[in-house]
C-alpha cells in the first residue's frame, strides 16, 4: 500500500532515484524474450536492480528484463489501463491493498498453482498474503513488507529507571505513565492515527468492517473495536498529542526529534530524519515491537508493502512468472531485506536484518501484520476517512459506541458504493 509507512521505510537507507521513465540494466539482443516489470519509484536502489538483472540474464539467457519506473501518483488508472490490453507490461509492482480492486478487473492472472508449489505461501506474513487472494484465489505474490514498531529515547528510559522495554501492553501502560513526568511526554500519539488504532482493534477480535456474504459492513461499534478504541485513548492520554489531528500535523519526527518525547510510534525509518533534526539523538533511539496483550506475541500491525501481480494480457505471462518466482524466493527476499531495510516475505528470512535493530524489531511486529479490509471499495474509505473524526470525538468525550456507529455506518456505505 502506498502511504507513509513505505516512506518512512525506504528512509533507512540511501536509494536513488531509478529515472521516471525506466531503468534498463541490460541489453536486448537480437532473439531474445523480454519480459516488461513495472516497479515503483524508490522500492529498489539501482544496485540492487542491477545485481538481480544481471544474475538473472545470466541464468537466462534468452531472457532480457526492461524495468519501467512508474509513480505512485496516478498509477490505479494506469494499471486499470494495462490490465485491459493497454501497453501491458508482464509484471507489476502493486501496494498489497490494492490488490483487490484490480482482481475486480477480471484481468489478473491467477497465480495461486505456483504460489504454493513452488513459493511456500503457506509460510507468507499474513499482511501481504490475506489482501493479494481474492474469493481464494491468490492474484498477489508478496514482495516486501514494513510496519510501524516503537521508537524511543534511550536517554528518557535510563532516566526513569526503565532497563528493558515493555513486553505487554500493561507494562507498556505503567512505563508510559513512569515517563509522562518531570516535562517529558511518556508517548506522542496524535488522536487520528487510525493505523495504530486498527492494530488494537485487532487484537481485541474486532474489524474495521466485515464481509457478510460479499456485502461489506463497517465494524468500528462492534465490543471488540470499542475495546481496542478504549486502550488507544487510555496510551493516547500519556502525552500531549493532538486529539484532532494525525501524526503528519504536526510531523510526530519533528516533535520527537526536541528531545522532551519518550515514545512515538512509527516505522523504523523515522529515525534518520529524528536524528537529521536533532544530531544529539544520534545513537539514543531504541525500538521495539508495539506490545501485545501477553509477553508470548508482540500486538497487531498494519502491514505495508507491495506485491507483485501479472496481467491475464500480458505478452509473457509465463516468463513473467518465474521472475516473479525469483524476485519473491529466499536469495533475492535475503538480499532485498539487506539492501532496503524491508520486512521479507517470510518471518524465517527475517534472519538477514538482525543486525539492523529497527528493521528486526519491524519483523518481529510483522508477524502479527494484518491489512485493511479486502474489498475493492476500501480506498473510497481511506479518501473519505470517517475512521479520522470517530477518534477524535470519542477522545474528547463523545459516546463511543454512538460515535462508532455512525462511523460505521458511513463505512458501510462507501463500501457499497454509495
Amino acid at each position: 500500500m502506498k502511504n507513509c509507512i513505505l516512506v518512512g521505510a525506504v528512509a533507512l537507507v540511501s536509494t536513488c532515484a531509478l529515472g521516471g521513465c525506466g531503468f534498463v540494466p541490460g541489453s536486448v539482443s537480437s532473439g531474445s524474450k523480454t519480459v516488461t516489470i513495472w516497479l515503483m519509484k524508490n522500492s529498489v536502489s539501482a544496485d540492487f536492480l542491477k545485481r538481480f538483472t544481471k544474475a538473472y540474464e545470466d541464468e537466462h539467457p534468452a531472457v532480457r528484463l526492461d524495468f519501467k519506473i512508474q509513480s505512485w501518483t496516478g498509477i490505479g488508472p494506469k494499471v486499470i489501463d494495462a490490465l485491459q490490453g493497454k501497453d501491458t507490461p508482464d509484471v507489476i509492482e502493486v501496494g498489497n491493498t490494492q490488490v483487490a480492486q484490480y482482481a475486480e478487473s477480471g484481468g489478473l492472472r491467477d497465480l495461486t498453482l505456483e504460489s504454493v508449489r513452488d513459493l511456500g505461501s503457506e509460510d507468507w506474513l499474513p499482511g501481504l498474503a490475506e489482501p493479494g487472494s481474492v474469493d481464494g484465489v491468490q492474484y498477489g505474490v508478496p514482495w516486501y513488507a514494513a510496519n510501524r514498531v516503537v521508537i524511543y529515547n534511550k536517554d528518557l528510559f535510563e532516566q526513569a529507571g526503565i532497563k528493558t522495554p515493555p513486553k505487554t501492553r500493561d507494562e507498556w501502560i505503567a512505563d508510559s505513565e513512569q515517563l509522562n513526568r518531570n516535562g517529558n511526554q511518556g508517548i506522542y500519539l496524535a488522536g487520528q492515527n487510525w493505523y495504530v488504532l486498527s492494530g488494537f482493534i485487532w487484537d481485541e477480535g474486532g474489524q474495521l468492517a466485515d464481509d457478510r456474504g460479499g456485502e461489506w459492513e463497517g465494524a468500528l461499534d462492534s465490543p471488540g473495536a470499542l475495546r481496542g478504541m478504549s486502550f488507544y485513548k487510555e496510551l493516547q492520554a500519556l502525552g500531549d498529542g493532538p486529539k484532532n489531528a494525525d501524526e503528519e500535523k504536526p510531523p510526530q519526527a519533528k516533535v520527537f526529534a526536541k528531545g522532551d518525547v519518550a515514545q512515538i510510534i512509527s516505522v523504523p525509518g523515522a529515525a534518520a530524519q529524528i536524528e537529521q533534526l536533532n544530531p544529539e539523538l544520534k545513537g539514543k533511539l531504541g525500538y521495539f515491537p508495539i506490545p501485545g496483550k501477553t509477553a508470548k506475541t508482540p500486538g497487531s500491525v498494519f502491514t505495508g508493502g507491495s506485491d507483485l501481480i501479472v496481467p491475464e494480457k500480458a505478452g509473457q505471462r509465463a516468463a513473467g512468472i518465474d521472475v516473479i518466482k525469483a524476485l519473491a524466493g529466499r536469495k533475492w527476499q535475503e538480499e532485498l531485506a539487506m539492501a532496503m531495510s524491508y520486512v521479507p516475505n517470510k518471518p524465517d528470512l527475517a534472519r538477514a536484518i538482525l543486525g539492523q535493530e529497527g528493521t528486526a524489531a519491524m519483523a518481529r511486529g510483522a508477524t502479527k501484520g494484518r491489512a485493511t479490509p479486502n474489498s475493492p471499495q476500501w480506498a473510497s474509505v481511506e479518501a473519505d476517512n470517517p475512521i479520522k473524526p470517530y477518534m477524535t470525538a470519542a477522545l474528547q468525550g463523545g459516546d463511543p459506541r454512538k460515535e462508532a456507529k455512525a462511523a460505521s455506518e458511513k463505512i458501510t456505505a462507501l463500501l457499497a458504493g454509495s
